[in-house]
């Protein structure tokens, strides 16, 4: 029996595809002109193919639509700035469509902003950008392409852009292929599901370990099998770049997350480049997950006075002071328990029940110049399981409390002797002043919880340059800890050196006047001048010696199981009754490759902001009292005696 195969278009495309496939066996052919308004498609149809030698894309919308309508699948192909552009294969009902494709072509170009709004005219216009590249042989090649994918199609099989655009040259005749990923917000088929308590419920899971001593329930071997050919693509990955940083004394990676807003780099760090690629991809993926909600549709739209039983008191997690809100051009309002606002559905360990957490909380750009506090992807992690990604959240947020409650409170922590942590992190540390000149300085920064913390400082001996950088590390293997930041402060080392001599009079300036620190990277340059190591005399000061890590650190308990070491962060948190919130934040992208993401808030805990206006330490009371309770100080401190210049975190 023959296929009913529909070609809707004018052009050399459509005509030789037609030819193409009424040279072959088994199909019959109806032509139409396209879709203007009006033209009715067959509905017995068994494949739609829509071609153009130009660009389309109401024509493609109006397929969608027709596929739709019909039951009929479809495939498109046109010509656009010197490439021909084949797929996807369209299933109806199936997530994966032209305009999630698109979206992420798009998204993916140099141009993104420009093309994104030239579709949007011509789209509206209904009309047709033509192609002068598309050569006669080209759209040959296309056209056969064509044919053997409609082949497929009819006869049950899947064809090649399934998920995947196909890209030819029409100079030159080369072609490549490219996945995409279906966007969970496409307005033609994503299908969020509505956010609700019983979504949010969390009952944990065994997460056995390879070995006692692994914190990953995923090998990296098997990350790397899947990662790279599902989320790197240079033409439709929702990341896009892939650079290696041979400058770094350790194998750094980067990949490049690209946003209409810019294009925003996510490092990896190991000791070696093909980890350091998958670690990369990771953190992008965290990162797309952590900006906005993509698996799930927000539903409550209400005020904290309205909600309260079921609501998180957003006072508890530290807000900006009354002086900073009063400043005419602070771009934040006081929290307005009247002021409806949207909640996303999390779960409370310590209450053990659903809780609803305002959105720009859970999710940090969109507290970006409104809503009254500016959140960071503070507490956002991603892991194998939901439970590794909730025990990576807490480590997170333990780690940036510990660094600016020392901070504040400018703790004149023990001092760690590396040579003690067995040789690999007494390595690196050799390796980090072999190759970068920097003298390693770790201190023990663990509060009152126990979790074990560091604080890494690099200080530079060799005089040109930045002179000191900071960063912190937490993980219940206190080696683990010290290893993570002296891989993170390595990562900047040598990168930051050239900008920050280029622009040290700036830098300079920030010393007398700490509200022009308004970037992240604009705290890591103020401690590189000579001149602001003295803000940090309490590390560096004094004669107290290294101290070996088994006499600072309790002997760890070493469980075959995940969830039994994150039980363990959970009950030490809740004997201080520190509530631990999660809400998940896991899309399907991710779930397509068994990784979840969540954000994790601890009220009470310090939130890390960059730009020292935004500084939020209004309600958290931790910082006066714990630095006591550790017998740093002898009596709690007072908001006066706080630190009050801005933090040295990278």
């Amino acid at each position: 029996m023959n296929a009913s195969v529909v070609i809707a278009g004018n052009g050399l495309l459509a005509d030789y595809t037609a030819e193409e496939l009424e040279s072959r066996s088994g199909f019959h052919i109806v032509r139409l002109p396209g879709f203007a308004e009006g033209t009715d498609m067959p509905d017995a149809a068994d494949l739609l193919l829509v071609l153009h030698d130009g660009w389309a894309p109401a024509d493609h919308l109006a397929a969608e639509e027709a596929s739709v309508r019909t039951g009929t699948p479809w495939l498109r192909a046109f010509a656009a700035f010197g490439e021909g552009i084949v797929g996807p294969f369209v299933r109806p009902g199936k997530p994966g469509c032209s305009q999630c494709a698109d979206s992420r072509r798009l998204l993916a170009g140099r141009d993104r902003m420009e093309m994104w709004e030239l579709q949007r005219r011509v789209t509206a216009d209904r009309g047709e950008i033509p192609n002068g590249w598309a050569s006669r042989p080209a759209l040959r090649l296309m056209s056969a392409f064509l044919a053997d994918e409609a082949e497929a199609a009819v006869r049950g099989h899947k064809p090649r852009t399934e998920e995947r655009i196909g890209l030819f040259q029409l100079l030159t005749l080369q072609n490549s292929f490219h996945r995409f990923l279906p966007d969970p917000l496409c307005p033609v088929c994503g299908n969020l599901p509505e956010d609700s308590a019983d979504g949010a419920r969390i009952a944990l899971k065994s997460n056995p370990k390879a070995s006692p001593d692994v914190y990953r329930v995923r090998p990296m071997e098997e990350l790397k099998a899947v990662l790279a050919d599902r989320y790197l693509d240079p033409r439709t990955g929702f990341l896009n770049g892939r650079a290696l940083d041979l400058v770094s004394p350790f194998a750094d990676a980067s990949v490049n997350l690209p946003l209409l807003s810019g294009d925003e780099g996510c490092a990896g760090r190991t000791h070696n480049y093909a980890d350091s690629v998958v670690t990369a991809i990771l953190e992008g993926i965290e990162r797309y997950c952590g900006m906005s909600p993509r698996g799930k549709r927000t539903a409550v739209y209400a005020s904290y006075r309205e909600l309260k039983s079921d609501a998180l008191d957003p006072l508890r997690v530290g807000v900006h002071a009354k002086e900073q809100y009063d400043q005419p051009d602070f771009p934040f309002q006081p929290f307005d328990p009247e002021q409806p606002i949207d909640w996303v559905w999390g779960y409370s360990f310590l209450q053990e029940r659903p809780i609803l957490v305002p959105e720009l909380l859970a999710y940090y750009s969109t507290g970006c110049g409104h809503g009254f506090v500016y959140e960071t992807s503070n507490g956002c992690a991603l892991g194998g399981s939901l439970e590794e990604a909730i025990f990576y959240g807490i480590l997170e947020v333990v780690e940036r409390d510990s660094f600016l409650m020392t901070w504040y409170g400018r703790l004149p922590l023990p001092r760690l002797d590396p040579a003690t942590a067995g040789p690999e992190l007494a390595l690196m540390v050799e390796r980090v002043k072999a190759v970068a000149g920097f003298d390693i300085h770790l201190f023990d920064s663990t509060m009152e919880h126990g979790i074990p913390s560091v604080w890494a400082l690099a200080k530079n001996a060799a005089g040109r340059g930045i002179n000191l950088i900071c960063a912190a590390g937490a993980h219940p293997d206190p080696v683990r800890a010290a290893k993570g930041a002296v891989h993170e402060i390595a990562g900047m080392l040598l990168t930051l050196n050239d900008k920050f001599e280029a622009q040290r009079e700036r830098y300079e300036r920030m010393l007398d006047d700490p509200f022009l620190v308004a970037q992240m990277e604009d705290h890591s340059m103020l401690y590189g001048l000579p001149q602001a190591e003295e803000r940090l005399g309490f590390l560096l000061g004094g004669s107290r010696p290294q101290q070996p890590f088994f006499e600072r650190y309790a002997p760890r308990a070493r469980h075959a199981d995940l969830t039994d070491d994150l039980n363990d962060m959970l009950q030490a948190l809740r004997r201080l009754q520190l509530d631990v919130i999660v809400v998940d934040q896991t899309t399907e992208e991710t779930r397509r490759s068994g990784l979840h993401c969540v954000k994790v808030l601890i009220p009470g805990m310090l939130p890390m902001t960059f730009g020292h206006r935004l500084v939020r330490l209004e309600g958290l009371d931790r910082a006066l009292r714990v630095p006591a309770e550790l017998g740093y100080v002898r009596q709690p401190l007072t908001a006066a005696q706080l630190n009050p210049y801005p933090h040295p975190f990278p």
